[in-house]
């Protein structure tokens, strides 16, 4: 099992920066692949990114490639989000997931574990 706490949400102005973190707890965590979602107000929760379970592979959405960067500190159990030029699309709630390690990191909603979510909210 792999617990997820995000944190680091909150209210920035468009082409803001914001840091969001995901801590994790379990002993298997350190071969999981991770990923981060959003879901905005009245949407379907949609991909932002991937991560391998070594870090060296990642994978973005189209709408935050350039912008948006993952990385992962397995010392720590902790994956983060690094978003730049924020957009008020971006608003949403960011959520954590993991799940054990694939050859492709996958980038649908099949993630056995998951966050509670942090908000994240970009005024124009």
């Amino acid at each position: 099992q792999v617990q997820l706490v995000e944190s680091g949400g909150g209210l920035v102005q468009a082409g803001g920066s914001l840091s969001v973190s995901c801590a994790a707890s379990g002993r298997t965590f350190t071969t999981c692949d991770a990923g981060w979602f959003r879901q905005a107000p009245g949407a379907e929760r949609e991909f932002v990114a991937a991560i391998s379970y070594g870090g060296r592979r990642t994978a973005y959405a189209d709408s935050v490639k350039g912008r948006f960067t993952i990385s992962r500190d397995n010392a720590k159990n902790t994956v983060y989000l690094q978003l730049n030029s924020l957009k008020p699309e971006d608003t949403a709630v960011y959520y954590c997931a993991a799940r054990p390690t694939t050859l492709v990191l996958i980038t649908t909603s099949n993630y056995p574990y998951w966050g509670q979510g942090t908000q994240v909210t970009v005024s124009s």
